[in-house]
């Protein structure tokens, strides 16, 4: 694609494909050419909502916050390689307040992150052709790395990080509630980790199929067996370990009930004010550990798939051209037929 384009939302249901600018780089940045982008969760909401919680798109914003690329031009020193393929780290921590100086990066007090409205101007994203971005923030991937592989590693790096508070999976019984992209990326690293048993739930069955080629040893499609997890259930509950990645209230309900006495709880998925059932959580000392964001975690993950230690293409189901983004954008709302779809930019 030669013509510089970029997915920009004006206001809900407004995305338009838009002609741009060269990009203009500054003395720490690098001009990447974007070839693939992954609609993330947050992307869906600001495009069918407008924004999410608290946060408003109050100006037109490009979006996207998963892409990888290829190196055209880098600081000298920079290490980076023209032809390099990279994944873009899409936080910047401003290193000085608090929480950074506590090694607490992702709670940065004045956190920029592509493609985000939080702050007024917004932080424009990485659906676009061509962008300068700090040449720090651009991790080369392997040699033998596409770009389609690259571009996955922003969830899966939340996924690590959200993983850091389950411990030691090994032998364990792991329930994953909620199959979409991060629920399939948890599956794989269960695995990974040697858990002897990873059940998943969700409402679609398609996206249960792909977490089953992630991995998963027995899934439940609980629209149709709304008490698939019953046999779990017994003498206070026998799961080691919650992934929860829907939000939905009646999925974390469910999965305290068959939560183990002293188990662990990791909340994944995020959404408005969510009842709970705390009886349960305090009756069974389980511990309940929410989960933001990454630190060091995006480098571990551009390295796991560089190694080619962890295959993540199962879930991403579909690769659609970036000036059909209004069709990936509906698509990748629908879990009836998508998991991870990714903007194409060098169609």
């Amino acid at each position: 694609m030669s013509e510089l384009i970029g997915c920009r939302l004006h206001a809900k249901h407004d995305l338009r494909v838009e002609a741009l600018d060269e990009p203009v780089a500054g003395e720490e940045d690098a001009i990447i050419r974007v070839e693939r982008g992954g609609i993330c969760g947050s992307d869906l909401h600001y495009y069918h909502a407008g924004g999410f919680g608290p946060v408003r798109v109050r100006e037109p914003i490009i979006l996207g916050h998963e892409a990888a690329g290829i190196v055209e031009t880098a600081p000298e020193g920079s290490g980076l390689l023209v032809g390099q393929v990279v994944s873009l780290c899409p936080s910047r921590p401003c290193g000085h307040c608090m929480f950074c100086q506590q090694g607490l990066e992702r709670h940065c007090l004045e956190m920029r992150f592509s493609g985000s409205a939080m702050r007024m101007p917004h932080e424009n994203g990485f659906f676009r052709t061509r962008l300068a971005h700090p040449a720090r923030l651009c991790l080369p991937a392997g040699e033998n790395t596409t770009t389609e592989q690259a571009a996955a590693a922003e969830p899966l790096a939340v996924c690590l990080h959200a993983l850091s508070f389950a411990g030691d999976l090994s032998g364990k019984r792991v329930l994953v509630t909620g199959a979409g992209p991060i629920g399939a990326i948890c599956v794989a690293l269960a695995r990974r980790s040697g858990a002897a048993e990873i059940i998943v739930t969700d409402v679609q069955d398609y996206t249960l199929g792909v977490a089953e080629q992630m991995g998963a040893h027995r899934v439940v499609n609980v629209a149709v067996q709304p008490d698939g997890l019953a046999d779990y259930a017994a003498n206070k509950g026998t799961i080691d370990v919650v992934l929860e990645c829907s939000a939905n209230p009646h999925a974390i309900a469910q999965a305290v009930a068959v939560t183990r006495p002293l188990g662990i709880f990791v909340q994944i998925g995020v959404s408005g004010t969510t009842p709970l059932p705390l009886n349960l959580l305090v009756g069974k000392e389980i511990a309940f550990h929410g989960t933001h964001r990454f630190d060091r975690e995006f480098s571990e993950a551009v390295a796991l798939i560089s190694s080619g230690s962890i295959d993540l293409s199962p879930m991403v189901t579909h690769v659609i051209p970036a000036f059909e983004a209004i069709r990936a954008f509906d698509l990748a709302g629908d879990r009836a037929q998508a998991v991870k779809v990714q903007l194409d930019f060098a169609a």
